[in-house]
């Protein structure tokens, strides 16, 4: 069964995001009210709340590293990773984990990088060579 995901989140500004999620990330603005707006994250819903985010914590152990918890992002096709990486770093966006390669040589070797909305919710993008091999063991 194919699907679209739907998260919905809070944000402290929406204007801000919008620039975030619009501009930087190139996310198409859908509906909004002057207390949410909706996004096309990567072919998802993304749901923009005006409120207090969660609390994140240092918690999630992957590999060597320990990733913030809650959070959400995207899987794409290494290519557009890249560009992706590359707009980030030239915009000047600060990493929480900067662009680098896990898991290299093994099942389920991918490209990530983590950083933060400006309400701080952590999102994860991961690039994968071959987007088959995305639950390889």
């Amino acid at each position: 069964m194919q699907s679209i995901f739907h998260l919905a989140i809070h944000v402290r500004d929406l204007e801000l995001s919008r620039r975030f999620y619009g501009d930087l990330l190139g996310c198409e603005e859908g509906r909004s009210t002057d207390t949410w707006v909706d996004f096309n994250f990567f072919g998802h819903q993304l749901s923009l709340h005006l409120g207090e985010p969660f609390p994140v914590s240092n918690t999630g152990n992957v590999g060597e590293h320990r990733v913030p918890m809650p959070h959400f992002g995207v899987i794409v096709k290494m290519s557009d990773w890249v560009v992706l990486k590359d707009r980030l770093i030239e915009s000047e966006q600060a990493f929480f984990f900067p662009p680098g390669i896990r898991f290299p040589g093994q099942p389920g070797e991918q490209a990530t990088m983590f950083f933060l909305d400006p309400a701080g919710n952590p999102i994860e993008i991961k690039g994968f060579a071959d987007l088959q091999t995305i639950y390889a063991n």
